[in-house]
């Protein structure tokens, strides 16, 4: 959310729901007034990363009196109970209502997201997924007080994991989400991310990628041209398959070809 004007009509009451906003804000937010239940309980400004937390079971009101720059998440309360339940941790009261505290892990996740805001094509479901999971972490043992438990065993059984990713890999074009693969294994969603990342090094969208960079070499090494590797391999199109291979590689999959193909 953004907008360059320097004052804004005030607005109506938001609609009351089961969840919590969370905005971060991407530049100095000079003014604004923020009304909960009737009564005004903000009046200042925020600084870039400052983090709010608005339990939508309130009524809330705002006046916005400059410009802004933002990225808000809309969080149900039954996603981070069963994200907390799936963890260990059966018990959740709440987030700590916020306003203006500096959180660095909030705005790195937002600022993390915004190429995929700004490129939907261009983006994996799994990487959505991990950003929204990590989010959903932090609010719960930042705000929730909650401490939810490490993994304790060796991560993934040896099927677990052949299961894993035999479908990772037969999901080239990315749009499978985590809780799919978890479901897969028999294992909740937060779990399997930390079963697996413990198991191969590495987060289910990092292994995918890795895979699919693989994939992109052994074809490199034929005939067939780079767009039609991109396509065939799971990427948006050729320049999605060159600003990632680059990234892994540090050379272009053009100049990759030309050294290694006979």
């Amino acid at each position: 959310m953004r907008s360059e004007h320097t004052d804004h009509a005030e607005s109506k009451s938001l609609p009351q729901a089961e969840a919590y906003s969370i905005i971060t804000q991407l530049k100095p937010f000079e003014h604004h007034h923020l009304w909960r239940d009737g009564k005004l309980i903000y009046d200042g400004g925020h600084d870039v990363g400052a983090l709010s937390i608005t339990d939508l079971r309130d009524l809330w009101r705002c006046h916005h009196r400059s410009s802004f720059d933002n990225i808000r998440f809309n969080v149900s309360r039954q996603a981070l109970s069963e994200f907390s339940y799936a963890a260990g941790c059966p018990r959740f009261d709440g987030l700590d209502s916020r306003q203006g505290q500096f959180d660095p892990v909030v705005q790195g996740l937002a600022i993390a997201l915004l190429p995929a805001l700004n490129e939907p094509k261009h983006t994996s479901t799994l990487f959505i997924d991990h950003i929204l999971l990590a989010l959903q972490s932090h609010l719960l043992t930042r705000y929730g007080g909650l401490n939810l438990p490490a993994i304790h065993r060796g991560g993934l059984s040896n099927r677990q994991l052949n299961l894993a990713t035999s479908f990772l890999a037969a999901a080239a074009n990315d749009r499978v989400g985590i809780s799919e693969i978890a479901d897969q294994c028999g294992l909740s969603t937060s779990y399997f991310i930390r079963a697996f990342k413990k198991s191969t090094g590495r987060t289910p969208h990092r292994w995918l990628l890795e895979h699919k960079i693989e994939m992109a070499k052994q074809m490199l090494l034929g005939t067939a041209t780079i767009a039609e590797i991109a396509v065939a391999c799971g990427f948006a199109d050729q320049s999605h398959l060159t600003r990632i291979f680059t990234s892994v590689h540090g050379i272009s999959p053009g100049s990759w070809r030309r050294e290694f193909r006979e």
